[in-house]
């Protein structure tokens, strides 16, 4: 209790990035808006504007009626009264008739474009986000990312339904209102000023300490839903080791940053409507005083229209300072929601301004055929030969088959400029060969084969994937032809048929069985409650870390690439399992050039080469046995005498 008394009292530092909303946001979103929408969003804001010019024109209606009234009552003549009211009231009506109709419709296009964009811009911002490189996923949280598709577009929807209408009708109504004003008395006009300036500069202090709470607030809910997405994931790991009360204590922490924040964000903003209806209310009383001052003494009437002061200037005035005050207040009351509005479109813009993967390579994959004379040729049915199709800068294309040579030239890389961690990387994988890479945790294995399928760019040196500048390459060229199994594996909602269909999209049925009869998962999916049909749920949670290993070698045999990467593939699974995998990775590198990255050295003993790594040098790289007679690292680790970290 103590702590969370703690956590909920203490101000908390808060990321600069929700500090405020950046100037030129409003204006992009708009021009977005219209983006989307460019016929329907002008139609709307028109019958926006019909309905807060309506709004404002009673007071016109008022003063003449009473202006007729006060001409009759000292003529005597009230023959003619009645049919000049009546046509004051139809007119009127038929006025509010038309507000209606344009009021009406402008929600109901209000909805469409809402929902509409809300719907647009999730698609632009998941689009966009396929494009971007790995690096920002590395670098930003998954709740975090999240929060742009929750927190952030809802406060966008309250801004662009309610806010943005609202401000627009108010400030059309506060311009007529006050252009009415000064046409009947430029006075009482100066007067309302004056309260308007006065209710201006409590606004002004009241949201200016209100918006940094909300916008602080914003931030804090992506803290907390990162956090939580942490919690859900890691629930077993919590559970495990009895880390209970510590989630809670983290979980109370970031929740008193949002009550700290929201608490004192609505304290600032409870206080503007009440202040602001006060300060009109006494503008009111001084527009009557001031107004009955007047009527008793016959000053001259200061106003546009030349009219004489009198009770059919003094009554609509009145009325009109109120629905000024109400004006302000509203527009005032919207503010603290379209600063959170735009904070919300500022991480959205930001998340859109994103540099996407870049891509220079122009070497592309193709289908090919291989001619008697030795000679390769593209052609558009597939014949299971693929080929680098390379154009040159006069004009000629060569024919590269795709092999899967592999070779690194004197490789650096660093994941920043300031800190290298690979140093002189150079070797060679031909086709067919199978390469292993040992060392302990952070040398530097899995950095080597995110260089092979370009996650990363390397810094200096090169890479040639079958005698071709990998940087030539085009990267989903590149990729298609890598099979990559992870360590973590990945499984998403759906049939185990589908996810192992994931590696290629078109393959049949008959393909997704042989490839995980060759992967050897075929006997246990066949175990399954529905067999191929079964659904997988949570990242296949109705498996066993094996099982979901096996669909994940599956997925990259059904691809059938010429070259695999094996990242700790066989790492989760047991002995038993790890020798029925072992049989089909046998099958399945046949013919193939693979790189395996294994804790366990019983499965890299075939290697052709196997390359021990350490603080993202090689140190040692030879057979297994050349390795053993060294008697250096290698011996040690397969010896026990050196255990992997």
């Amino acid at each position: 209790m103590q702590n969370k008394e703690k956590a909920a009292s203490q101000p908390r530092k808060t990321t600069a990035r929700g500090q405020r909303a950046p100037k030129g946001v409003l204006r992009r979103l708009l021009r977005t808006l219209f983006e989307f929408y460019p016929v329907l969003l002008p139609v709307t804001l028109v019958c926006i504007l019909i309905n807060a010019i309506v709004s404002a024109t009673p007071a016109i209606f008022m003063q003449n009626i009473i202006a007729i009234v006060d001409d009759t009552y000292k003529s005597g003549d009230w023959a003619s009264v009645s049919g000049k009211i009546l046509s004051f009231v139809a007119i009127l009506v038929t006025m509010y008739v038309v507000s209606l109709i344009a009021g009406f419709l402008y929600t109901q296009m209000m909805a469409i474009i809402t929902q509409g964009s809300l719907k647009k811009m999730r698609e632009k911002m998941f689009d966009h986000m396929q494009d971007l490189p790995i690096k920002y996923f590395d670098t930003n949280g998954r709740g975090d990312i999240m929060s742009y598709y929750t927190n952030d577009v809802d406060t966008l929807r309250q801004m662009i339904s309610q806010s943005l209408p609202q401000m627009l009708i108010s400030g059309v109504t506060l311009l007529t209102i006050f252009c009415i004003m000064m046409y009947y008395s430029v006075i009482l006009g100066l007067i309302v000023v004056a309260g308007v300036v006065c209710m201006t500069f409590a606004a002004r202090y009241i949201t200016s300490h209100s918006s940094k709470y909300f916008l602080r607030q914003q931030v804090t809910l992506a803290k907390a839903e990162a956090f939580m997405e942490e919690m859900m994931t890691g629930q077993k790991v919590v559970k495990v080791f009895c880390h209970e009360d510590g989630a809670k204590e983290g979980f109370d922490k970031v929740n008193g940053e949002i009550f700290y924040n929201a608490r004192n964000g609505n304290r600032f903003a409870n206080v503007l409507m009440p202040l602001l209806g006060n300060i009109g209310n006494v503008m009111y009383v001084i527009v009557a005083l001031v107004g009955g001052a007047l009527l008793l003494t016959d000053i001259p009437n200061i106003s546009i229209s030349g009219m004489a002061f009198g009770i059919s200037i003094v009554v609509p005035f009145l009325n009109m300072t109120k629905q000024f005050a109400g004006a302000i207040g509203q527009v005032s009351n919207q503010v603290n929601m379209v600063i959170m509005g735009l904070a919300g479109a500022h991480r959205l813009f930001a998340l859109l301004d994103e540099q996407p993967e870049t891509d220079e390579g122009y070497v592309t994959l193709v289908n090919a055929r291989e001619n008697k004379d030795g000679t390769i040729e593209e052609c558009s049915e597939r014949t299971g030969v693929w080929a680098w199709k390379h154009p040159h800068h006069d004009g000629t294309l060569t024919y590269t088959r795709l092999m899967g040579d592999v070779r690194f030239f004197d490789v650096n890389f660093g994941y920043t400029p300031e800190k290298t961690v690979l140093h002189n990387i150079s070797l060679y994988a031909k086709p067919g060969q199978k390469l292993a890479f040992v060392g302990s945790t952070g040398a530097g294995k899995t950095t080597i084969t995110n260089l092979i399928n370009r996650f990363y760019d390397i810094n200096d040196g090169k890479i040639r994937y079958d005698g071709i500048n990998i940087n030539k390459i085009k990267k989903a060229d590149l990729r298609h032809s890598l099979g990559i199994v992870l360590q973590d594996t990945n499984l998403f909602t759906g049939t185990v048929m589908e996810n192992i269909r994931y590696g290629k999209l078109d393959a049949t049925d008959d393909e997704c069985v042989d490839a995980a009869k060759l992967a050897g998962a075929d006997d246990f999916i066949r175990r399954l409650p529905e067999g191929y049909n079964t659904m997988l749920h949570g990242n296949g949670a109705n498996l066993s870390q094996g099982q979901r290993q096996l669909i994940a070698i599956a997925r990259a045999a059904v691809a059938d690439p010429p070259v695999m990467i094996l990242d700790e593939a066989t790492s989760s699974i047991d002995t038993r399992t790890e020798a029925i995998v072992q049989r089909g990775m046998d099958a399945l590198m046949q013919g193939r050039t693979v790189f395996v990255i294994a804790h366990r050295l019983s499965t890299v003993r075939n290697s052709n080469a196997i390359m021990v790594l350490d603080h993202g040098r090689i140190i040692e790289r030879g057979t297994h046995e050349d390795l053993l007679k060294l008697k250096g690292t290698y011996y040690k680790l397969y010896t026990g005498a050196l255990e992997l970290d």
